[in-house]
């Protein structure tokens, strides 16, 4: 039986909008990481009275913007966006690349425990990481600014797949000091999308691309 944890944020009403059928597994998802995450060294101290908002759901809200196809999460660490996004999107192939072994033991175990069959997880930094065939997509969150990101990724990505990478409300920013890593990088149809407007008080940014 799952311990009841005193400081764990409430599930927002969104919540259950937001993953529909899928709500029962991320509430487990979020249950088991409130329960072991700071134990493992996944989550800090006091993420529990908004592991809600500023995590599960902030990492659903790209769940919308994936594809049938192979998505792979950069720097997956606790599982978000990847267990997340591999939750709300059993037609999505989730594949979740971090270089840590604690971490990727939580991931696999916790994939395991959640009945999910859309995961595979790959021990490797990005820039190493040997994946085939291609990804679709590719997130990250949290993982480094776009000059550097960018890079990581694009050679995971196929041509005319995508770039989707949770940001700060600095993206702005970001995106002005990467316009030459994005040109040298044959992105295009560079946007910032923000999510869950009217909704959460805190937006959820999404920095979007396409592989040329």
């Amino acid at each position: 039986m799952t311990a009841v944890l005193p400081d764990l944020e409430p599930e927002p009403a969104f919540a259950a909008d937001l993953f529909g059928d899928r709500i029962d597994v991320v509430r487990q998802f979020t249950a088991d990481l409130a329960q072991y995450g700071e134990e493992l060294g996944l989550i800090g101290p006091l993420e529990l009275p908004r592991l809600w908002t500023r995590h599960v759901i902030n990492s659903g809200l790209l769940a919308p913007l994936l594809v049938a196809g192979r998505v792979g999460d950069i720097g997956s660490g606790a599982g978000l966006p990847g267990l997340v996004l591999a939750a709300a999107r059993p037609e999505s192939t989730l594949i979740l690349i971090e270089p840590m072994e604690r971490r990727t033991d939580w991931l696999r175990a916790e994939a395991d425990r959640l009945g999910l069959t859309n995961v595979e997880v790959v021990r490797a930094r990005a820039e190493e990481a040997e994946i085939s065939p291609w990804l679709d997509q590719a997130t990250a969150r949290a993982v480094s600014a776009l000059s550097k990101l960018i890079p990581l990724t694009v050679p995971l990505v196929k041509t005319g797949g995508q770039l989707l990478f949770l940001k700060g409300a600095r993206v702005a920013d970001e995106v002005t000091a990467a316009r030459k890593v994005i040109a040298k990088n044959h992105l295009s149809d560079v946007e910032v999308l923000e999510l869950g407007v009217g909704v959460l008080d805190e937006t959820t940014r999404v920095f979007r691309a396409t592989v040329d």
